[in-house]
């Protein structure tokens, strides 16, 4: 390609949030992958936390790892999802990153007694981070998605950045697409316009253009609406583009590519159409999500389970999973605070497999104990993902070891058997962002066991996000009671897999093998537990 510099399209939102800026985003670098160039994605989230790792799942969704070890965004995890590329630190930004890197700056005297202020010091700070993956050299296009609806008063950074940039970038060289909400009216049984209009008026006044409306719709726009649309927005016609709600996630790409929003993107930026997209593998996966053979219910069990995002990455690991297994895997919520032994029957029954899901704090742990027992002791298949994969030993380390008081020190810090307890180096920790055991480790895995079936591999790399361990001391005594550790770290031989060979499928993780799954590359874990749900079904 003879293309000589990197060509940059910004994604705003307007009206309100939580339109999928994400997916759209997602779905034109799927477009423009497909059609062969080399596309990222990067995100800017306009909030004062420096990641979203300290962050209450209820308040943002699920913290998303990387292999470089950053806590980002949710919206990562679609990114990689959609394009089967892994991101990186350099993927997610957010305010509050900008503002501690250009305070450090500030405290190390590289302004040289400048007086430092929004504009020019935060904005250069955000436009350098804004072309760090585009100088890299590894991508033809970098899409940035500006987190946040414009007319905050916390995007403005962002906006005005993306205002320098675009005028230094010059002619041809960025596009901004801005998403908005069309909202139907019941009353008056039509859809509104007046939305969208004031948003691009808030845009312009800002000294943006944009250049593609994307618009959010439950009802199909009609022509007359979407030329009233180009000529009160000052886009052309062709670049108001409908996005109306789906089934699936997964279908945004097709719908974006029959509305032509990659080739009006490409147009823009000079770029030639190329090939066709190939989307042949895409569309296989999307059949087979479509057309399922039979289907499984999976329990979910945890304490977040009132908000979806809570879990994405896990919803999402089945979706593809259930695909690869031509299986549609229902998702049942089961919060781990209303299980116990009484309890526990009537709760999980008729389920056909059970997952322990990830979490931090002593909130919903006995009932989570409870329910490994239970899936144990009645040969359901079970997941155990991180905190689930630790409730796993102390259940067994009760039961079969008869330590009654076994424990994490994460929930009890008395216990006097503790089997899941703190690293060394992790002891003396009070900061809690970033300092636990993150982003990829290897896990050496024995011969002859589920996981070596599962994988077909003696080493696999796996993302973590945690700060607790299964305690070394107990090894010993829980293998020769029938509990394998069939995974370990090569260099702390830390266990990072147990699993039980008595049972029909029974295996519990140390690392978040959620993170890794892809349309492209479902992940091997979820994919044999849909097989064995589908098995024991029968």
């Amino acid at each position: 390609m003879n293309q000589t510099q990197t060509k940059y399209i910004f994604v705003t939102g307007g009206v309100t949030s939580s339109l999928g800026k994400g997916i759209i985003a997602a779905s034109l670098a799927k477009l423009l992958q497909a059609r062969g160039y080399r596309t990222t994605i990067q995100k800017f989230d306009p909030y004062i936390n420096v990641d979203p790792g300290t962050l209450n799942p209820y308040e943002h969704g699920e913290c998303f790892v990387t292999d470089d070890g950053a806590e980002t965004d949710l919206d990562l995890g679609h990114y990689e999802r959609f394009l089967n590329v892994p991101t990186s630190q350099a993927n997610n930004v957010t305010t509050g990153r900008v503002y501690l890197s250009v305070i450090e700056k500030e405290r190390r005297g590289e302004f040289l007694g400048k007086t430092v202020q929004v504009v020019p010091h935060i904005t250069n700070e955000i436009k350098e981070r804004m072309q760090l993956l585009g100088k890299s050299g590894d991508f033809d296009i970098v899409i940035t998605e500006i987190g946040g609806t414009v007319g905050d008063i916390e995007s403005l950074p962002y906006i005005e950045s993306v205002r320098q940039l675009v005028w230094e970038l010059g002619e041809g060289n960025s596009i901004v697409i801005h998403l908005t909400l069309i909202p139907f009216l019941a009353a008056a049984g039509e859809l509104k316009t007046k939305p969208t209009q004031h948003s691009v008026k808030t845009l312009m006044e800002s000294g943006i253009k944009a250049d593609i409306l994307v618009c959010r719709t439950e009802h199909e726009l009609s022509d007359e609406l979407r030329q009233k649309l180009a000529l009160f927005c000052n886009v052309k016609r062709e670049a108001v583009i409908q996005s109306i709600d789906a089934s699936t996630i997964y279908e945004v790409p097709n719908m974006m590519l029959e509305e032509g929003l990659d080739i009006v993107a490409l147009k823009k930026l000079n770029l030639p159409k190329k090939a066709a997209p190939d989307l042949k593998n895409w569309n296989t996966f999307l059949h087979r999500l479509k057309h399922p053979k039979q289907t499984v219910n999976v329990g979910l069990v945890g304490k977040y389970v009132e908000l979806q995002d809570s879990y994405k990455s896990i919803l999402e690991a089945f979706i593809h999973a259930g695909a690869a297994n031509q299986t549609k895997v229902n998702v049942i919520s089961v919060h781990s605070e209303y299980i116990d032994s009484t309890t526990a029957a009537e709760q999980l029954q008729g389920l056909d497999g059970i997952l322990v899901a990830p979490g931090f704090g002593g909130r919903g742990i006995e009932g989570k104990i409870e329910t490994v027992r239970y899936a144990r002791e009645h040969n359901i298949p079970f997941f155990g993902i991180c905190l689930g994969m630790q409730m796993a030993v102390i259940e067994y380390s009760r039961t079969k070891l008869g330590l009654k008081d076994a424990n994490s020190t994460e929930m009890n810090e008395e216990t006097k058997n503790p089997v899941i307890s703190l690293m060394e180096d992790q002891k003396t920790v009070t900061d809690k962002g970033g300092t636990m055991r993150l982003g990829a480790w290897k896990c050496d895995i024995k011969e002859g066991t589920l996981a070596h079936q599962i994988y077909g591999k003696n080493q696999i790399l796996e993302r973590h996000r945690h700060r607790y361990e299964f305690n070394n001391e107990y090894k010993k005594q829980l293998e020769n009671a029938g509990l394998i550790a069939s995974g370990t770290n090569p260099d702390t031989g830390l266990v990072e897999i147990v699993e039980l060979a008595d049972h029909p499928f029974f295996i519990g993780v140390q690392y978040h093998p959620e993170y890794k799954s892809t349309v492209a590359n479902p992940h091997p874990i979820f994919v044999s537990f849909v097989a064995a749900m589908v098995k024991h079904k029968k």
